[in-house]
């Protein structure tokens, strides 16, 4: 899948997996850009919003979140955490329930994952593991479907190389 999807395919199917399992209203796919979180993908948000809307690791639930490395779930008045970032542009910051995750790819964040729902929500463990299990599966994929072609071939051929090798050493 990630050899043939695009970056902002697979950040799509993303979105409507975890918006299909937990029905929420928003889904918002965030991805470290230096040392900044960039909104790439989302479910609800205006698409001139994306990779526009950006935050620091110090900024918002998302930063801390990122910065943490930690599941963060809020089941109502998330906004009125003092951590929250509000930007006028996205509805959902007027929402009540916040549930986020970070996006892993060994051991280091590469973006975070927000759910959110318009109204009160507790959050349940199956939820929550959804969240994590997908922050801790999609890291890797994300920093495939981010690599230019040439360098994705050259990393497939390096790999077949070394299977050569191992298996001619175990042989």
């Amino acid at each position: 899948m990630a050899s043939e999807a695009t970056l902002q395919q697979v950040l799509n199917s993303i979105v409507r997996l975890i918006q299909e399992f937990t029905v929420c209203d928003s889904c918002l796919v965030y991805l470290l850009e230096g040392k900044e979180l960039v909104l790439c993908a989302s479910n609800d948000a205006p698409e001139h919003t994306l990779g526009r809307v950006r935050l620091s690791l110090n900024e918002g639930l998302t930063g801390w979140v990122a910065r943490e490395r930690r599941l963060l779930a809020i089941s109502q008045d998330a906004y009125s955490d003092p951590r929250f970032k509000t930007f006028s542009e996205l509805e959902a910051d007027t929402f009540e329930a916040f549930l986020s995750a970070p996006v892993m790819a060994r051991s280091k964040v590469v973006g975070v994952i927000n759910v959110q729902h318009r109204e009160t929500h507790a959050y349940t463990g199956d939820e929550m593991e959804l969240l994590t299990t997908v922050g801790e599966q999609v890291g890797c994929l994300l920093l495939l479907a981010r690599m230019d072609k040439a360098t994705l071939e050259r990393a497939v051929s390096l790999e077949s190389v070394l299977a050569g090798t191992v298996a001619a050493a175990r042989g």
